[in-house]
């Protein structure tokens, strides 16, 4: 596959027209809640902020499902990422399956390319007339997606979440070549490789836990064999609240280790698919991203953004956001022991959303820092729809927080990935924030990493 390179050295702001601002200031003036809070790709505008709450869930199957997965397309002339009044998209780079986005203590990116097996750093000039540079770090790993440094500060290993294991790198501050093959720190993550595949990676603040999200194996564990309710009430005794058994064992879950790979467990349960994880600073709380289940309706169930309580069960496969039951056959029924002991997840997205990455804004210093109001949010990529009538996702977002806490809103920060009601040209996966203070996403439709900054930054 063939790595191509290119840096827009004029640094043109690839901004917002003055019709399409004018939208967004309108639509930022009320949030979109309730039923108003439903809408697809056509109402999306940086600035338009929806709500929804548990009080706004349709009944399952209220719409018909659809399955409706897009036509990936080249990127049309005319078209570009529109961001809010004041900043610009420009492309940063191009790289072949790009996904997560982790930036290292001297401002290398490191991005993980599942589909090729690497590990890629891009290591952005020092101006915009210096070229960007990218090297492999590592290759021939499997499918791998999850990127963290260890320790954090002056790190001496680069870790990386395979689909099946956690292995780490030896590195010092500035290398963009792995200095020794991968050290396994987790050898087996799952008990057969099918269903989701990323494994997302992130450290405690006080860095003595390591953190590994592993998606389902299925949509809701059809493949997972019946139990009596003797049997489950015997299996329930001694497993983590919520767990799965069967093909789902120790899946749909976030998992726990020290940073040897030693003492792995059980964190929660019932997280259908954390794509990503990010610690937010201040509080030290974990987040993660996550996609619901499918085929329940155009509106249901909401993907969600939470933070993520030890011992915690979110649902997964029996309920989702609270108490709601899965009405379907195999699971309606089945775990009423469960019903009130399902914690909501704090944002909820609109259904179908597809969220893959999540980032808090911590920057303070920089040529390309975020006014400060923008201090302490928090930045989702959302990857798109596939199973709904009405396309939505395909834009980055950002989580109205307050005082450190979500208010459950969410704002169009990135879009225009949209070509029409059936093709896309962009589809945002990681998003970070780079050490001169942009937000760097990367879109693995048009295989781009973009970099988003105030207009009158210079890099």
């Amino acid at each position: 596959m063939r790595l191509r390179l290119f840096l827009m050295a004029t640094g043109v702001a690839l901004a917002a027209t003055s019709a399409m601002a004018a939208d967004a200031k309108d639509a930022a003036q009320a949030t979109l809640t309730g039923q108003a809070a439903y809408g697809d790709w056509r109402t999306d505008a940086p600035g338009v902020t929806r709500k929804i709450t548990p009080a706004d869930l349709d009944l399952p199957m209220a719409t018909p499902s659809k399955v409706a997965f897009p036509t990936v397309t080249a990127k049309p002339a005319d078209a570009h990422p529109v961001a809010p009044a004041g900043f610009a998209v420009a492309a940063l780079a191009h790289l072949d399956g790009a996904r997560q986005i982790r930036v290292a203590p001297n401002g290398d990116l490191f991005v993980s390319q599942t589909t090729p097996g690497k590990i890629a750093v891009i290591r952005p000039g020092a101006s915009a007339s210096d070229p960007v540079q990218v090297m492999t770090f590592a290759e021939g790993l499997d499918r791998p997606f999850g990127i963290a440094f260890y320790p954090r500060v002056h790190p001496k290993w680069v870790y990386v979440a395979n689909t099946d294991s956690v292995v780490r790198f030896p590195y010092q501050a500035g290398d963009a070549k792995a200095q020794g093959p991968a050290e396994v720190v987790i050898a087996k993550l799952v008990p057969k490789k099918q269903g989701h595949s990323t494994r997302d990676i992130v450290f405690s603040a006080d860095e003595r836990r390591m953190f590994i999200s592993v998606g389902s194996g299925s949509d809701i564990a059809e493949q997972v064999e019946p139990k009596t309710a003797q049997e489950i009430a015997a299996f329930a005794a001694t497993a983590p609240l919520g767990a799965d058994w069967g093909l789902e064992a120790g899946r749909a879950d976030v998992l726990s280790a020290d940073p040897t790979g030693k003492d792995l467990k059980i964190f929660a349960t019932g997280i259908r698919n954390c794509v990503s994880m990010a610690v937010q600073p201040g509080s030290n709380a974990l987040w993660c991203v996550t996609n619901e289940r499918d085929l329940l309706g155009d509106n249901l169930p909401p993907d969600y953004v939470t933070t993520v309580k030890p011992g915690a069960f979110y649902g997964w496969p029996w309920y989702y956001i609270g108490a709601h039951e899965d009405p379907r056959p195999h699971l309606k029924g089945v775990r009423p022991d469960l019903a009130d002991k399902v914690t909501t997840p704090d944002v909820l997205l609109q259904p179908h959303s597809a969220p893959l990455g999540v980032t808090f804004y911590t920057a303070r210093t920089g040529a390309a820092v975020f006014p400060a109001a923008y201090q302490g949010q928090a930045f989702v990529a959302l990857h798109g729809s596939w199973n709904r009538s009405k396309r939505t996702g395909y834009k980055i977002v950002r989580l109205v927080m307050k005082d450190g806490r979500p208010t459950g809103e969410y704002q169009d920060f990135v879009t225009g990935f949209v070509a029409d009601d059936n093709s896309v040209w962009g589809r945002p996966v990681g998003v970070a924030v780079a050490q001169d203070g942009a937000v760097v996403f990367s879109d693995d439709a048009s295989n781009t990493i973009w970099r988003v900054s105030p207009s009158e930054a210079k890099r």
